[in-house]
């Protein structure tokens, strides 16, 4: 028979398994370097792990885990804003890689490459977001997450979130050209 401790460790793996790409996607999305995304990935699920026996279920498991790495993503920016913004600038994700998140059709060259120059424009106008802006447009664009999920997970009311998050739009608007 199973011990209380070998049940909860069982849960935990289940929860690490079902969730830990979305949550280094985020990361990865956020800082632009893997080897730091993966680092805060672990910290975070370290972090559940220790805390995991409190879990009330007042929130999704997502949501919860969600919280734990934007708290950890602050906490190392503030701790290491200059070296970040380095480290950033050296580690972007590849232009090339980024494009192939968008759908090709039947583009030509000359279309793919418009649209890895539009993606980068895009990535720079977000580094230049606000950290709580840059947090929640990642959350809605790249995560995909409701506008209550980032409310819930960033401890922000609703109405803040979308305040935000419109001035994120406006911003990254404004630097890319305003089209779409």
């Amino acid at each position: 028979m199973a011990t209380a401790q070998e049940i909860a460790a069982q849960q935990f793996s289940t929860v690490v398994a079902a969730h830990r790409r979305q949550i280094f996607r985020f990361l990865l999305a956020s800082t632009r370097d893997e080897d730091l995304a993966e680092t805060l990935t672990q910290e975070c699920f370290l972090k559940a792990h220790r805390h995991w026996a409190g879990f009330r279920g007042d929130s999704s498991v997502l949501t919860w885990l969600m919280r734990i790495a934007i708290n950890l993503q602050k906490d190392h920016w503030r701790s290491r804003r200059m070296q970040f913004w380095r480290q950033t600038r050296m580690n972007t994700v590849d232009l090339d890689e980024a494009s192939e998140w968008l759908p090709s059709g039947q583009s030509s060259a000359e279309q793919r490459m418009l649209a890895r120059e539009r993606v980068g424009q895009v990535w720079k106008a977000v580094e230049r977001l606000s950290e709580r802006q840059r947090t929640i447009f990642l959350l809605r664009f790249v995560e995909e997450r409701e506008l209550s999920e980032i409310a819930r997970a960033t401890g922000l009311n609703e109405g803040t979130v979308k305040a935000h998050l419109s001035r994120a739009l406006a911003k990254v608007r404004a630097e890319v050209g305003g089209t779409r």
